[in-house]
């Protein structure tokens, strides 16, 4: 390959492609079985002997990768890393079975739905200060019909027939603006309305009784185009049904200084303000987005036009708009994991910013910002509770949430320094920050948890203080490795190794011929100029190939692990490099901590039957629809028998990882609308502004077109073989289910004792623990998971001396409490 300098232009692509290396996409627990009820037992006491025997190993390890890497996206796995350490242990045999075990999973009852509308009753006077939202009134029986736009909770724009708006000046105003804004407030069934301190004034009364109207102008926003109402559960502890994505980026509009990302998933104003380009971008040019979506200029007209993004491989601009993420939960969506993202490297290098670079003040930022976008939702929906948009803390709660019809979000953490945990290279050796102590540690941990994270990476990027990471290769690892230098202070420690297996090495580097000058130059003159950055020094001279990640899992990373498993946290082993990754499960092995995801196809297929082994829980990456099929069927080969079967995607959306390509409309078997999705709902093409998306042209453009995607499984999946496409469609509807049950298990909760047939324990036992007056909660800490929770009763396994297989019944009564428990048979 020859190097040349391509001056400026070369310059700024590259500069993008550092961009593009950075920048982020994104625990583990009680052991369970003991018979007296005290299962935090052996989980205390394997703790302190997994910590006593671990090797200590210096701080981690090995940078990130390319999310839009075409021959990554539909991988197995994106790690990169390969050879007999990662090989996948699983015999043919142990496949067949595995994939047999699934197909009864399918033939287990389904549970009963039901449907909810998607939002309440319009009355023909508003019952509240919220219940006006995107309705039409009259103030009087004079008035102009107004359309009650919400901008928050019980505040307005009253938009007129003309697309105008009321203002506190008393003339209308083209533009909205804090003029305005109306704030309600109710008082013995009439209304005012309020801007600062101007009262809105109609008809000589300030005191109204809005009536519905007709004859109103709609503000402009996105559409649904999915008909039918969302479905949910007959009781609120039952089975639920429904899509789960475990890693997309949803506030990434604040990450990276906040100027990096253009558009943002909620507006005040709506989507005309929401879905706009950044101001850099003016031009229709951005080196990162060039770089990304390797087209050089782009349309910089979002709404109403969308052009040229949403799209794909526009990876700069938002695809998580709260209307298209309202799309996902309307086919079928219930459960969302929204990672707070940061890099504190390329944000410093960025030169755009208003935002801290600090990783742990971006993540607060944009754990506030949920809680904002859930208020705004709620405020489209007709008040506080009313919105799809859920943020939830435990599986409990969730499973309340998924069976009212909503979305269960869920709150992770993908970061590069974690808790300050970055280190240092000193003469004397790698020196983990001054604040990156167990105690430290465990007090931020406490505060994020308080926040309501969930679920955590503990790498993404960068070599830090906890555990090594999955390097890149080629190019990219050039430019990734130059920033690890400006975060550490070293480059990464690759080391010659000739593994048995020659694949058997982590990320090979470019040897030191193959790195012209002209090249550095190109890199790091690049970053000089435009960034303002202390010059770099020369890359290090790495040995031949093949290379070895030298760092790995650090204590720590294993204190990290364990305050995670205590807190009841999930972890995502993603990023990790092989030996950090094969020590943290080792680790939570021991632990029998089934609390773990791997969220993004960021581990190896050596991980992914360890994971499913702990009771663990695991969203490939979604990718074009065609890989994802071909990565379904590989994971059914690793399906463990002793837990619920279910299969999830992570988007990584707004996470720099390119989407679903589209298949295009020539082929065979396209998707044809309109088509039936989950639970009956009728999908039809999506509008946004002037533009119509179809999954077959469009691809994954924006987050509304996932239950295109799912019906896009499913035409993949049924044309290679016959039935499969109801297969596939049934273990992702499933997926929800499957996750809460691994986050009960991170609870402390048992297996269930039908699928574990060594923790049956006798009738009598079962009458002694399940009594009347039980919660479903209660029931579960003292037998285990329920084998199938149907409406108002959950089945579970006993046993008697002569039957080691006794079906009982577990009834409930109104507010899910035990009324009795029987046998069946």
């Amino acid at each position: 390959m020859t190097h040349r300098n391509r001056g400026p232009i070369r310059r700024l692509l590259w500069t993008g492609a550092l961009g593009a290396a950075l920048v982020a996409t994104a625990v583990a627990m009680p052991s369970y079985g003991s018979r007296d009820g005290n299962l935090l037992k052996r989980y205390d006491a394997t703790k302190a002997a997994v910590l006593e025997a671990r090797p200590h190993v210096d701080p981690p390890g090995t940078p990130p990768h390319d999310h839009n890497d075409p021959a990554t996206k539909n991988s197995l796995s994106r790690a990169g890393e390969t050879g007999a350490e990662t090989q996948d242990p699983t015999t043919a045999a142990q496949k067949r079975t595995a994939a047999a075990y699934v197909a009864a999973e399918r033939r287990t009852p389904d549970p009963r739905l039901t449907t909810v509308p998607v939002t309440g009753p319009r009355l023909e006077h508003p019952q509240d200060r919220y219940a006006m939202a995107n309705g039409c009134y009259t103030l009087t029986a004079r008035s102009e019909p107004l359309f009650f736009k919400p901008t928050k909770l019980g505040t307005y724009l009253l938009y007129d027939a003309s697309r105008r708006f009321v203002s506190a000046s008393g003339d209308k105003a083209a533009e909205p603006g804090p003029d305005t804004e109306w704030t309600a407030r109710m008082r013995d069934g009439r209304i005012s309305f309020r801007n600062g301190d101007t009262p809105l004034r109609s008809g000589g009364t300030t005191r109204f009784l809005p009536t519905r109207a007709s004859g109103c102008t709609a503000y402009p926003e996105s559409q649904i185009d999915i008909s039918g109402d969302p479905h949910a559960g007959v009781t609120p502890y039952q089975e639920v049904r429904g899509y789960v994505d475990a890693h997309t980026h949803g506030m990434a509009f604040e990450f990276l200084g906040g100027d990096v990302h253009c558009g943002k998933p909620w507006d005040r104003y709506g989507a005309p303000y929401a879905l706009v380009d950044c101001p850099d971008h003016a031009a229709g040019t951005s080196p990162l987005e060039a770089a990304l979506s390797g087209r050089p200029h782009h349309d910089p007209v979002g709404w109403p036009t969308f052009k040229d993004w949403p799209a794909p491989d526009s990876l700069t601009h938002e695809g998580t708009y709260y209307r298209w993420l309202e799309r996902s939960w309307r086919g079928g969506q219930r459960i969302f994991v929204n990672l707070l993202v940061e890099n504190n490297q390329l944000c410093q290098l960025y030169p755009i910013k208003h935002n801290s670079c600090d990783d742990m003040d971006s993540i607060r930022l944009q754990a506030r910002d949920m809680y904002k976008m859930q208020d705004y939702v709620d405020a489209q929906f007709g008040g506080p509770g009313k919105g799809f948009y859920r943020i939830v803390t435990n599986p409990f709660q969730a499973r309340k949430v998924i069976n009212a019809g909503k979305m269960a979000v869920i709150m992770g953490i993908e970061t590069s320094v974690p808790f300050g945990c970055t280190f240092k290279a000193l003469p004397g050796g790698d020196q983990p920050a001054a604040e990156c102590t167990p105690e430290n540690i465990d007090r931020q941990l406490d505060q994020v948890h308080r926040m309501g994270v969930r679920q955590m990476e503990l790498v993404n990027k960068f070599d830090n203080a906890l555990s090594g990471i999955a390097g890149d290769a080629g190019e990219t690892g050039v430019a990734v490795n130059s920033a690890n230098f400006l975060e550490t202070g070293t480059f990464w420690d690759m080391r010659h190794c000739e593994p048995a297996d020659p694949a058997a090495h982590d990320h090979n580097q470019l040897a030191a011929p193959e790195i012209s000058a002209e090249q550095q130059d190109a890199l790091f003159g690049a970053i000089g100029q435009l960034y303002d950055t202390a010059e770099l020094p020369a890359l290090p001279l790495y040995p031949p190939p093949d290379h070895c990640n030298a760092r790995g899992l650090t204590t720590l990373g294993e204190h990290t692990i364990n305050a995670l498993a205590d807190r009841h946290m999930i972890f995502d082993p993603d990023h990790m490099s092989v030996e950090a990754r094969d020590s943290a499960l080792d680790q939570v092995e021991a632990m029998h901590y089934p609390g773990v995801v791997s969220s993004h196809s960021w581990s190896t297929p050596d991980a992914y039957p360890r994971i499913y082994k702990l009771g663990g829980f695991i969203t490939p990456y979604a990718g074009d629809s065609t890989g994802f099929v071909e990565k379904w069927r590989a994971h059914l080969g690793w399906a463990d028998r002793r837990y619920y079967w279910g299969l999830g995607y992570g988007a990584d959306m707004n996470g720099l990882g390119a989407q679903g390509d589209p298949r295009g409309t020539d082929v065979p078997n396209p998707v044809t609308y309109p088509f039936t999705g989950l639970n009956g709902v009728t999908v039809r093409k999506q509008h946004a502004g002037k533009r119509v998306y179809d999954i077959n042209a469009d691809g994954v453009a924006q987050y509304g077109l996932y239950p295109d995607w799912i019906e896009d499984l499913r035409k993949v999946a049924d044309s290679e073989h016959a039935g499969d496409g109801a297969a596939i469609t049934e273990d992702m509807a499933r997926g929800a289910e499957a996750y809460l049950q691994m986050w009960e298990r991170a609870e402390g909760i048992a297996p269930d004792s039908c699928r574990n047939p060594e923790l049956r324990q006798s009738v009598a036992r079962v009458r002694e623990l399940v009594t009347p007056g039980m919660t479903t909660r209660g029931v579960m800490r003292a037998v285990g998971q329920p084998y199938l929770r149907d409406g108002d009763h959950y089945t579970l396994c006993a046993r008697t001396a002569s039957d080691p297989e006794v079906r009982m019944k577990v009834g409930f009564g109104r507010g899910g409490i035990v009324t009795g428990v029987r046998r069946l048979g």
